[in-house]
């Protein structure tokens, strides 16, 4: 066989075969592998949304906490689950790679659903409840809890490996497979909100309606399906050989320019240091160009007069260009991500005060009375609706606009979904004003519920729902991109931080506002019973956060230098 013909059937990005050999462009990858990993993203979310969209519900029926306790606990467990990718994302890139990081942390999850089904069902773990009032010991609390975090690393192992290992699956010097990878975050994305359908109604019913103990044991039994899913494809994918500490390296530019602080950096950037053949020196990773900016850090780069041989091969004080470029490529996405906390802190709404603010609100439709939480639903149908209607209308149309091959950049995407945001916060707002002036009007204080139709909730859910299509989406592929090949799981999972940093800073947000506005006695603007509050209030303080956040990004994407790829992954 011919070289040529060699070229052609084996991928160019350093992917291999679950044997280790070079893989197969005819036998792996591509749409061919990513319906096993579509199918566990699936079973997977339906997991995390059949237990976390109505946990709020449950901290405060069956563990008896007050409304903003029950929000603060699930705003701070939903932001753990979101910190914790960074461990699965380091062990990805830096020892297990991401097949085995996936499949490990899987396990770690199931155990912890299983646990956490115990506990709402054991008569000795479970809360004890007596004519419609449940409390729990702190003993019971704590397997709930010591459940609910294992969970937490469990889902911190998966998530920033999945989206990144589909991605894999398109080899980026083939020019019509990366094109496909493109429509990939479009639909891993669509498969995501396809579990969280069934989860946010289905399932959410089940809690409600039936039990707690099966509302968590189906997710249970869903996320051990994700495994199987995921473990049948194993033939079929290709998988990026691990690099070795991203950590490790990030740091050596630090050290090394720091060390050479004094250091004249030459103006003619091939006097920089760089291993000479085409290969980079770093595994599963392609060279970087040098770029202007940040030039403090091409210290590490330079190689001093003092130094000799030896000491060049000491990554501590001197490191290549490449290297220096993965450093310089982290620091440029810090801004970018930074303005995805705010969109994270409207879009974990839906899970806390959306959620308080329809249960102040008449869930029935006829004599069937809507779990509240089941209003997510209508988020998840703006996804799966917004989806294609991107990826088959939108995009073509904007190609002939732009010229742009994808029709929109990745940040024009983003900004969009910020933009869109804004108008989720402007109608929970004005609904909640219009509720409370129900209540002014009519003195229907200690009514439980208002009697104004819950289905007024699902404009701003529909709204977050589109939004999330341009934001998050765009993000995955964002951080997909202009990641350094051999850090892609840990930029992803820097990209899930926002969402952790997001829901924490709903926490700070909600102790804050409770602390000022009730300073002078009153109810403040968040107290147990809405109908004495002003949510609207809080609704508003996140709008007019969102569009300080969207001016921000604007001025930051204007400044955003792209990284530039240059040889062969090794």
């Amino acid at each position: 066989m011919s070289e040529d013909t060699d070229n052609d059937v084996y991928t160019k990005d350093g992917t291999l075969d679950y044997q280790g050999n070079p893989a197969n462009k005819n036998e792996t990858g591509t749409w061919r592998a990513c319906p096993f990993i579509l199918g566990n993203e699936c079973s997977e979310r339906l997991a995390y949304y059949g237990m976390s969209s109505n946990l709020v519900v449950y901290f405060k029926d069956k563990l008896n906490q007050p409304s903003a306790t029950a929000s603060k606990n699930n705003a701070n467990w939903g932001g753990t689950c979101y910190i914790t990718p960074f461990i699965g994302a380091f062990l990805a890139d830096a020892y297990l790679g991401r097949y085995w990081t996936i499949l490990s942390f899987s396990i770690i999850y199931v155990t912890g659903m299983t646990l956490l089904t115990l506990s709402a069902s054991v008569p000795g773990l479970k809360p004890t409840c007596h004519e419609g009032k449940c409390d729990a010991s702190n003993g019971k609390s704590a397997v709930f809890f010591v459940a609910l975090y294992i969970i937490a690393l469990g889902t911190g192992g998966i998530k920033p490996c999945v989206s990144s290992y589909g991605a894999d699956q398109f080899d980026d010097a083939d020019e019509v497979e990366k094109e496909h990878k493109s429509s990939f975050f479009n639909w891993f994305y669509f498969s995501i909100n396809i579990g969280a359908l069934v989860a946010s109604s289905f399932i959410v019913w089940i809690q409600d309606n039936k039990s707690w103990a099966w509302g968590f044991g189906i997710p249970a039994v869903a996320m051990a399906i994700a495994v199987t899913s995921f473990f049948l494809g194993t033939k079929l994918y290709r998988n990026q050989k691990p690099a070795g500490s991203p950590l490790t390296r990030l740091f050596q530019v630090i050290v090394a320019s720091i060390r050479k602080c004094n250091v004249e950096v030459p103006k003619d950037k091939s006097l920089l240091y760089e291993i000479a053949d085409n290969e980079s020196a770093i595994q599963v990773s392609r060279k970087l160009d040098h770029s202007n900016g940040l030039r403090f850090f091409d210290r590490a780069a330079v190689l001093d007069k003092s130094e000799n041989s030896t000491e060049s091969s000491n990554p501590w004080r001197l490191c290549t260009v490449t290297q220096v470029e993965e450093f310089k490529a982290i620091v440029r996405l810090l801004p970018i991500w930074a303005t995805g906390i705010i969109f994270a802190t409207v879009y974990g709404q839906m899970s806390s005060y959306f959620v308080i603010q329809g249960e102040a609100m008449d869930a029935h439709m006829g004599s069937f009375e809507i779990p509240v939480a089941s209003l997510s639903i209508f988020d998840t149908i703006s996804v799966i609706f917004w989806v294609p209607v991107y990826d088959r209308i939108i995009v073509p149309i904007a190609r002939k606009l732009t010229g742009q091959k994808n029709g929109l950049t990745q940040l024009q995407r983003m900004g969009l979904g910020l933009f869109i945001s804004i108008f989720s916060m402007i109608s929970a707002a004005t609904l909640e004003y219009t509720r409370l002036r129900m209540v002014y009007r009519h003195n229907y204080y200690e009514l439980e519920h208002v009697p104004m139709s819950i289905f007024w909730q699902v404009p701003q859910y529909f709204i977050i729902g589109c939004a999330e299509v341009f934001t998050f989406i765009a993000q995955l592929e964002f951080f997909y991109e202009q990641a350094p090949d051999a850090m892609r799981s840990m930029c992803s999972a820097l990209s899930l931080l926002t969402v952790a940093l997001g829901q924490y800073l709903s926490s700070l947000l909600i102790t804050i506002v409770i602390k000022v506005t009730t300073r002078n006695g009153g109810p403040g603007w968040l107290p147990n019973n809405p109908n004495y509050g002003r949510l609207d209030y809080f609704f508003w303080l996140l709008m007019v956060l969102s569009v300080v956040n969207l001016i921000a990004f604007i001025l930051i994407s204007r400044m955003y230098t792209y990284k530039v790829s240059v040889g062969t992954l090794r």
